[in-house]
């Protein structure tokens, strides 16, 4: 029988949607934000970016720990916990009256949004397993990370010039409580499946501070310099501890993280592609908004409206990805949506110095959010394609990583080329307005490139067509 043809896989679904818009908003929904908490905390320039990045960095580096810690300890169990902490912290980050406060918060905040994001993840697999409706149920939860980064640009631009900050915080605060109260009417409870005396406490050690240093890095990277002894050192050490990491868990008995899941045919190929496809998404958000602010004049909550046209077209892409994947499968979707995706980037990097919404970002940001809808779709349902019940929150946190490793990588690269052709701009006489148009051109151009190369390594991504696929022996013996 079809799960979602009841009332309770309805609310199941929109449930775990839930928790993936209120993980990934909270990405984009302080942006607007951020001049506003300068003004108020006393924030210097220099800090500040870390009420954007604490928030990122540990949501990025505790994700494969929480993935895996929610198909092992159980997965309603974490992800009560997780959406705990993030309520706990969304509090105590409203209420923050000096910077250090308000950073801190955000920094637990992150925790909590990676033990929240795959057991969500790992609970709609495991749910939905039905051919039908597993292909839509992931393709409304893929369509959800877009959209939440979208809409969070604009819901942070109306909570900012309204209630004030703060409220970018509170509102977190009732969809916590309706999140925790749901998941004990809808989600099974489960078994521990582990006990503590075999959990893998080295693995996790080192996978999680390699993480979190690599993210870390790639953060600080476009101010400190790619090339300075920092920099280097960080991304040094961070190569050091996953090297280390990868070495231990496979002489370990019961391991973190079970590397026969990336023998799952096209799993590796629709992660990278993930990771891809975000570098390109979310660094667009930031360099049109700077755009739009600094030298169209836009004030905030009209930027912020600008990105209503993308929650319509990753909508309506959404919606048709789901008819055509089990038609056609998830790789020529993949494929065409990058490509797509990447003739959107490729309009919108010919912003002029006087542009105009209307005729120089509407079409480029309506084909980008078309592609990128059909994409997010079709990877996530190709990234969950034949893993075993036993791995899915393993898988989940895969994902969720290549999510979060894109954004902050496509934010160090582009923002450091944006850069440098902003200064040679300047460097050749051009005023401050045109000087910083020619850098946010050239970081969408780039962003266009990169997303041709996302299409081609799609090629190599599962076809899926939205069955449940069996589970490999050796997998299944690697749980």
């Amino acid at each position: 029988m079809s799960v979602l043809s009841t009332r309770r896989g309805v609310f199941t679904l929109l449930l775990l949607c839930t928790v993936q818009f209120m993980d990934i908003i909270d990405s984009s929904i302080m942006n607007v934000a951020l001049p506003s908490i300068r003004a108020d905390l006393g924030f210097s320039q220099q800090r500040l970016q870390w009420v954007l990045s604490g928030y990122l960095v540990t949501y990025g580096g505790f994700l494969l720990l929480g993935g895996r810690a929610a198909d092992l300890i159980g997965r309603r169990r974490v992800l009560v916990a997780g959406t705990v902490l993030f309520g706990v912290c969304s509090l105590a980050g409203g209420l923050a009256t000096s910077a250090g406060a308000l950073v801190g918060a955000r920094v637990v905040q992150g925790v909590g949004a990676a033990l929240m994001a795959p057991a969500g993840l790992s609970i709609l697999t495991t749910t939905f397993t039905e051919g039908t409706d597993r292909t839509r149920a992931l393709g409304v939860w893929g369509a959800t990370s877009g959209v939440a980064a979208a809409a969070g640009v604009f819901l942070g631009g109306v909570l900012t010039q309204g209630p004030g900050w703060q409220w970018v915080l509170f509102v977190n605060i009732p969809v916590c409580l309706l999140v925790i109260a749901a998941a004990f009417a809808l989600v099974p409870g489960e078994r521990r499946r582990a006990r503590l005396a075999t959990f893998d406490l080295p693995g996790a050690v080192l996978g999680t501070a390699g993480m979190l240093l690599l993210i870390y890095a790639l953060v600080k990277a476009p101010d400190a310099g790619w090339g300075t002894r920092h920099t280097i050192g960080e991304l040094g050490t961070a190569a050091v501890l996953l090297t280390a990491f990868v070495v231990v868990e496979r002489r370990a008995r019961d391991p973190l993280f079970p590397f026969a899941i990336l023998r799952i045919k096209g799993l590796a190929a629709a992660d990278i592609t993930q990771l891809i496809a975000f570098a390109g998404f979310l660094s667009t958000f930031f360099f049109l908004t700077l755009y739009m602010q600094n030298v169209l004049g836009y004030p905030p909550i009209r930027s912020g409206s600008a990105y209503l046209p993308v929650t319509a077209g990753i909508v309506l892409a959404a919606g048709l990805t789901a008819q055509l994947i089990p038609r056609i499968g998830t790789r020529p979707v993949i494929v065409a949506g990058s490509l797509i995706a990447a003739a959107g980037m490729f309009l919108l990097a010919r912003i002029p110095t006087d542009g105009s919404y209307r005729t120089d970002l509407l079409p480029g940001l309506v084909v980008m959010s078309i592609g990128l809808g059909a994409v997010f779709v079709a990877v996530t349902t190709a990234a969950n394609a034949g893993v075993p019940a036993g791995q899915a929150g393993l898988a989940a946190g895969l994902l969720n990583t290549s999510l979060q490793l894109g954004s902050a990588l496509g934010l160090a690269v582009f923002s450091a080329l944006a850069t440098a052709r902003t200064d040679d701009a300047l460097a050749a006489g051009s005023g401050p307005a045109a000087a910083l148009t020619a850098g946010f051109g050239r970081a969408l151009f780039a962003g266009g490139i990169v997303l041709l190369a996302a299409a081609l390594l799609a090629l190599r991504a599962t076809n899926t067509r939205g069955h449940t696929p069996e589970t490999a022996p050796a997998l299944t013996a690697a749980q």
